[in-house]
Order: C-alpha cells, then structure tokens, then sequence
C-alpha cells in the first residue's frame, strides 16, 4: 500500500482505538499538537550514541518523570538518542506483566505516568540535544487487547480458528498478529504517526521485526516518514538483511555480541572482532548501519550484565571500548555505565543503585567524550593488527590518526607493538597522560589505551 492510498484524518484515528470496529482508518495530517520543540537535528551515523532506559528499573517509582533527574548524567555520557522500553498498558489475561504484553497502543501506562509526562521528559531531552525514540511491538498483543473482540480475523488462527501464540517461540503471554489484513495494517501505522505527532518522539525501536512481513515495515515506513516534516530514526530489533532495504536504519548485530563474548570472556582471538565487523559491513549500503553492544534488556534479565560476563567492571569497560572502536552504532543500556552485578529483570521493579560505581561511569564518559572529539575514533578506517590476547586497531580519517589497544584478558599482557606504532610518542585521550612508545608495552588486566601520535 503505497501514501497516495491514505486519507488523512485525525478523526478516524482516536475511532479506531475507541471502537476498533471502523474500517479503513487513516492517518492524520502530520501536527505538533503538543507544543514540543522538535529536536532540529537529530543523530545520524557514527555520531549517534544509543541509550536504553528500562523504565522499571530506572528509578525508585520507575516512571517516565524519575528519568528527568538523570537526563544531565544521560547527556554527560555521550547519549545523544534515548530509547524508551514500552510505555504502554501491559495485558493482564494470560499475562506474566511483560512491557512487550500491549493493551493498547495509543496510551501510556499508569504505571509510568502520562501523556503529559512522556511529553515533558522528550521536551526537556530535546533541549539538551537528545532525541527520544519508542519501543513499538508490531508482532503480536495482549490477550485482553479490544482487538481480540472486535477483530478476531487481524490474528493468526490455527485450523480450528483458535487465535494463537506467535509460532515457534514461548511467548505464551501474547496474541499473534496476521498482517494479511489491510484494515490492521492502516491501523498500525496510524499508532506510529499518533506518537510522532503528539508527543514529537523522534522514531521507533522496532520489537521482534522479524517476525513481521517485509511489505508492512516499507508501507508503514514510507507513510509516517513521507508525512511527517522531520527526520526520523528507525531501529529494527532483527537481523533480516530486507529490513534496511523497507527503510530501517539500524538492525541488531547479534554476530558481535557473540564475537566479543567469545573474545573476552572464553580467551578466543580478538581477531574475530574484526572478521565479524566486516563481513557484516561488507556489503551494506551507505548510510545503513548495525547496531553494536555488549548487553541490553534482555541479556542483563536472562543472561547475565555485562560485569559477570567480562570478569568485572573493568572487563566489560574493555569489552565496550572494542565494540564501540570497530564500528557500528553503540548502545549502552541503563545500568552498565555503573557496573550492575546482579542481573536487571524488567518484568518487575527492581531499582538500579546509581552510587554503585561512579568511576567506571566517569570512565564512560571520558570515553564517549573522546569518541565524540575525534573524529578519527568515530569514523576512521579501520587497519587491524591479529594478536592472541589484544584489541588492537589503528583509526585513520585523513590526516588523523587514533590507535585503540584493549587488553582482553583479566591478566598482564605484553603487546609486541607493529611498526606503525613503535618509538613513538603519543597522547592517551582517556587520561591526558603521555606515553612514549617504544617496542612493546605491557597492558594490566583489561587496560584500554586510546593513543594519538604526535
């Protein structure tokens, strides 16, 4: 379905969720009801930092206003595009009070506050640079969802006509959607402009696109981008090579995140760091982008945080600084800037201790800031140097030059140092400090060095 096939009316759009009986709704005229300065330019590329709130967590009440005391310490870190977990009402039927359960799609939860909140927490992110963007789950609703009565036939049906679970996983707790149906279809894409238009968020994390058809994420892609004035960002949770070409921005690099597990934590080469960051860039087109990091919701709740995994706070710093370093857009998820040690649920509240570790979240920030600074670090060629035990990647844009060495290991390791980078005098961006290179250096226990040649 191409735009030219939308009516745009705002009416229709508040009858859908109200009845969810009235055929062919529409899509809105693009407005800004809500008085928000829209951000005037948001991230794009390698200048975008990505940063997960999981609102449950985030605070003591875990609502959209406890982010607001904590936007400064976001932005001090580098963070320059917040992503919201879902904000909507959670289903009850069936139920395990997963935010990815949705009763509808057109309210914020009372759990996390209101309209007006989510309002507030993305006019005082945009002041400060930071764009917003929503966890939108096109996959699959609650079981108490009003479409389960009002339109039975929007989801997928076993042969007996019995609504099922979406196939192949265990996502009991939920209906699956049939996007067969051209009235869903105009209906799901009318909640991803409602949010664009009345709260000025900036985009969409998409939840499981994999398992939603290539056709609805062009459609829905094409519509809300051709009718709003705006840039905006688009993040599909898959690794379907056809989401980039429906209009996606970023997929997820789960290659990488199994890359730098195997690097750090079973004493594998770093070499497939590098091997793994090509043959994913190898042949995307420019502009396109993975998604790179060590951990997010859903590692830190069923796996474990990124500080079990690498050995400590130190090891997962180290881990972050190689993913970051190669390539990629980065992502940092709420809690690891400070260490947690515990894993993070996020089907209930259970607060992060923010005072747990305040150096390795200066540590983030001394990172991002450089990352930020230096445009070689960023967006520099990479030229990869194998070693058993170390990261070690010289960045160069240009004229500029930054080298990154990571020590994977949770022992002292001494780096034979290439020809490129011996007897030479350099800059560590992250301490200031000089260090005069000669034809080794000895790195502790996952020590990172960003040095610049003079």
């Amino acid at each position: 379905m191409k735009i030219a096939t939308y009516i745009w009316r705002i009416t229709v759009l508040f009858g859908i969720i109200l009845s969810s009986c009235i055929k062919d709704p529409q899509l809105p005229p693009s407005t800004n009801p809500s008085g928000i300065t829209p951000l005037q330019q948001i991230p794009t590329g390698r200048s975008m930092v990505m940063y997960e709130i999981n609102l449950r967590a985030f605070s003591a009440n875990g609502t959209l206003a406890g982010i607001l005391p904590r936007l400064d310490s976001i932005a001090k870190i580098g963070a320059n595009v917040i992503w919201l977990m879902p904000i909507h009402p959670v289903g009850v039927e069936r139920g395990i009070n997963s935010p990815y359960c949705i009763q509808n799609y057109m309210e914020v939860a009372e759990e996390y506050g209101t309209l007006e909140d989510l309002k507030i927490l993305v006019d005082e992110a945009h002041k400060r640079g930071i764009a917003v963007i929503l966890d939108w789950v096109g996959n699959h609703t609650a079981w108490d969802h009003g479409w389960i009565e009002a339109h039975p036939e929007w989801y997928a049906q076993d042969g007996n006509g019995t609504i099922i679970h979406p196939p192949g996983t265990n996502f009991t707790d939920v209906a699956e959607l049939n996007y067969n149906h051209p009235d869903l279809r105009d209906t799901m894409i009318a909640t991803l402009q409602y949010w664009i238009d009345e709260a000025q968020i900036d985009g969409y994390r998409c939840d499981y696109a994999d398992g939603v058809p290539f056709t609805f994420w062009s459609d829905a892609i094409e519509a809300v981008n051709t009718n709003t004035d705006r840039e905006l960002i688009w993040l599909a949770e898959g690794e379907r090579a056809d989401h980039l070409d429906a209009g996606f921005d970023m997929n997820y690099a789960w290659g990488m995140v199994g890359a730098i597990e195997r690097t750090f934590r079973d004493g594998q080469s770093p070499t497939q760091i590098f091997t793994t960051h090509q043959n994913l860039y190898n042949s995307l087109e420019p502009g396109k982008h993975w998604l790179y990091f060590t951990t997010n919701h859903d590692k830190s709740a069923w796996d474990a945080p990124p500080a079990q995994i690498f050995g400590g706070p130190n090891g997962s710093f180290a881990a972050s600084v190689a993913v970051v370093s190669v390539g990629g857009i980065p992502l940092l998820y709420s809690s690891q800037e400070v260490g947690q040690s515990v894993p993070l649920p996020f089907f209930s509240q259970v607060p992060i201790n923010w005072n747990a570790n305040l150096d390795l979240e200066q540590r983030y920030q001394e990172f991002f800031r450089v990352y930020h600074t230096e445009t070689a670090l960023r967006e520099g060629e990479n030229t990869f140097y194998p070693h058993m035990d170390v990261f070690a990647v010289k960045k160069s844009l240009n004229n500029e030059e930054v080298w990154i060495l990571v020590n994977a290991r949770s022992s002292a390791v001494t780096f034979n140092l290439p020809a490129a980078f011996a007897s030479s005098t350099t800059t560590d961006l992250l301490t200031g400090n000089t260090i005069n290179l000669q034809n080794e250096i000895s790195l502790a226990p996952h020590d990172c060095f960003i040095l610049k040649p003079e």
